[in-house]
């Protein structure tokens, strides 16, 4: 009898490339994600946190103070990325409480101006002049953070996230690129896995921590999930928070008109 050279079947070789193919992607996956840069997860991250083009969403303002509700405030916000550099412009529209329904912020490039309809006056304000609680005028707006900071790469780390779950997460800092942002200095954590911002501490000039800020409770809106709440924790006082909720998300066209400041006056939301 001849002997033959055993060779696996078809079906043996396929499962064992399968297999080859399974293994090497595992082995793979981890050191792609360490060698993406800072800039690239981060630019992962604003895509997570913001629609892209231009649309609204109403955001719900609610401050505590030692678990007690202290104040609350209602805002829709209309949002349109700059042609020039990709900086999403802001008009805010006050809708609660009574007292503010009407107001108006409008933030188009490093001009930020609130404008009152009782004596129909626009003065310039800063992004980081507070809003309500822990909410900082800036904290309300769209913003690209790529595009206003420099990241770097601090490291791996585990962390506790907004709803008490252990979390992979990739540590970055994030340093202003100019003066007029809202805050000197940001480390970010973001999710080790899918890049979902995580945490976040906000650090003044002088390197202060004032804010810690969580985001949770993803939901599918607009294409993917992002997160509808962030809790905003005083960087002195733990019992001072301020919960931002977000609702309401539309694809919607935001006209150049609504984004000049001599507009202001003859806004009608429609």
């Amino acid at each position: 009898m001849s002997e033959h050279p055993i060779h696996p079947r078809p079906r043996r070789r396929a499962w064992l490339s399968g297999c080859a193919t399974l293994l090497l992607s595992a082995l793979a996956s981890p050191i792609l994600a360490e060698e993406r840069s800072a800039e690239h997860i981060l630019q992962a991250a604003d895509a997570i946190r913001n629609p892209p083009g231009s649309f609204s969403v109403r955001l719900q303002l609610t401050e505590y103070r030692q678990g007690r509700q202290s104040a609350n405030s209602a805002l829709i916000v209309y949002a349109r990325p700059s042609p020039d550099s990709g900086q999403y412009r802001n008009l805010v529209q006050f809708v609660a409480p009574a007292r503010d329904a009407g107001k108006l912020m409008l933030r188009n490039g490093a001009d930020l101006w609130f404008y009152d309809p009782s004596s129909r006056a626009s003065v310039r304000i800063s992004p980081q002049q507070r809003l309500l609680g822990q909410a900082s005028n800036g904290d309300v707006m769209t913003t690209q953070l790529a595009r206003d900071y420099r990241a770097e790469k601090v490291g791996r780390e585990t962390l506790k996230d907004g709803e008490g779950a252990q979390r992979d997460s990739l540590h970055l800092r994030l340093t202003a690129l100019r003066e007029d942002v809202s805050y000197a200095r940001v480390d970010l954590w973001v999710d080790a896995a899918d890049d979902r911002p995580v945490m976040a501490r906000y650090f003044s000039a002088e390197d202060r921590l004032l804010k810690t800020a969580y985001f949770r409770r993803y939901e599918t809106t607009l294409g993917r999930l992002r997160p509808t709440e962030t809790v905003i924790i005083d960087g002195l006082d733990g019992g001072w928070v301020t919960v931002m909720r977000s609702a309401e998300y539309a694809t919607r066209e935001v006209p150049e008109a609504w984004l000049q400041r001599d507009y202001l006056p003859r806004f009608r939301a429609q």
